[in-house]
């Protein structure tokens, strides 16, 4: 029987959720998502929307209501509110709760034999100075909840920059990571359905450029062995948090060959967007089959990939146009935002190569393209 589903939050994800249910319509009998933003992007896709805050508990209640499911497309949603709804939500209240704080997390990972960077909660300012006697510099100071794509990172170079770095957070609460001198940044996107059965895609390479990500490469241009400890330490996450949906689990390759679980996303993750071109199954039907307890798609990476952001360029606020002339086997996604800002997420391409090209030929294209294919300012209207 086909349920009604409910999302938290309408961005570009919330969108390709939208349009990956209409390929589930026998499961999936209508979308609605709450979002702030009115005419979000999921609502452009077909979705019904609510228009308010993450956090509005009377708007969380109203999706309650309407919908026979709920999942996420941003970590942001009031856990405690959620907690208390008599709803499926998946994944759970529980495992938001502990992913939204960013200590929370790192304890979790840590006490479960998860290896991750030093960390520790920082208080005070009085705090943050006697451990950095211990962390040393640079080291990144972090607001515990609400950041993402860079913000709420500080990255404290020197003595002469603690109290700046301190004073930046405005009293959020905070904590504090070791640096990790890492060859490359890499990430597995994983799912698991209510059933219990995991799938999870090949490991995929991240470039990213001022905290943002700007490319994935897949498969990622790592040893064997090093994927299959990164495999082996998502599969162990999926275990552990033992819930349901898709979640993008985000790894350092430190420069001595060890894997390091940096964040953890509880949501279709932009280092998965190849996957709707390159594999079998998309990232977004899969969180779809996971948290509505169908059988999992296969994640078989059919052919290489590379995805490259397309972020609004620094100095431009308001509408925009699109130059560039993708090349024909190029597959260009914009999000239908109404307005560019600078770094904001505005689309993204995908570059899939045949099943055997060599991936540096590959992203040697996505290359090129990335230069041609811009966020420009919008031409004043004729006449």
């Amino acid at each position: 029987m086909a349920r009604r589903l409910g999302i938290i939050g309408g961005g570009q994800l919330g969108m390709m959720l939208t349009e990956a249910a209409r390929s589930l319509q026998e499961h999936v009998s209508e979308v609605v998502v709450l979002d702030p933003t009115e005419n979000c992007p999921a609502a452009q896709a077909g979705a019904k929307q609510i228009v308010g805050g993450f956090k509005d508990s009377s708007a969380i209640e109203e999706l309650a209501a309407r919908t026979d499911v709920i999942t996420y497309e941003i970590e942001s949603g009031d856990s405690r509110v959620l907690g208390s709804l008599n709803a499926e939500i998946n994944p759970s209240p529980e495992t938001l709760r502990i992913i939204q704080d960013k200590l929370l997390q790192k304890r979790f990972l840590r006490r479960n034999g998860i290896p991750v960077a030093d960390f520790a909660e920082v208080r005070s300012l009085k705090d943050l100075k006697d451990m950095m006697a211990d962390f040393g510099f640079p080291s990144l100071l972090k607001a515990r909840r609400d950041g993402y794509d860079g913000r709420g990172n500080y990255r404290v170079r020197s003595p002469e920059e603690v109290d700046a770095a301190f004073a930046y957070f405005g009293g959020a609460p905070l904590m504090l990571e070791r640096h990790v001198a890492f060859s490359t940044e890499v990430s597995v996107v994983a799912a698991r359905s209510t059933l219990g059965e995991i799938a999870a895609y090949p490991l995929v390479e991240n470039i990213h450029e001022d905290s943002i990500l700007r490319m994935t490469i897949a498969p990622a241009r790592v040893s064997a062995e090093t994927a299959r400890e990164a495999d082996r330490i998502a599969s162990r996450i999926m275990d552990l948090f033992q819930d349901s949906g898709v979640f993008g689990i985000e790894m350092f390759v430190t420069t001595g060959g060890q894997i390091l679980v940096n964040e953890i996303a509880p949501r279709v993750h932009n280092s998965g967007h190849h996957t709707l071109q390159s594999c079998d199954t998309s990232q977004f039907e899969q969180h779809l089959r996971a948290v509505l307890g169908l059988k999992l798609g296969s994640a078989r990476l059919r052919r290489p990939a590379v995805m490259c952001n397309l972020l609004g360029p620094a100095g431009l606020t308001g509408r925009y146009d699109v130059s560039g002339d993708p090349d024909p086997g190029v597959h260009l996604k914009m999000y239908g935002k109404r307005d560019s800002k600078p770094k904001r997420k505005m689309g993204h391409f995908n570059v899939v190569g045949t099943q055997d090209q060599p991936i540096e030929q590959l992203l040697k294209r996505a290359r090129r393209l990335s230069e041609s294919i811009r966020i420009v300012p919008a031409k004043p209207p004729q006449g």
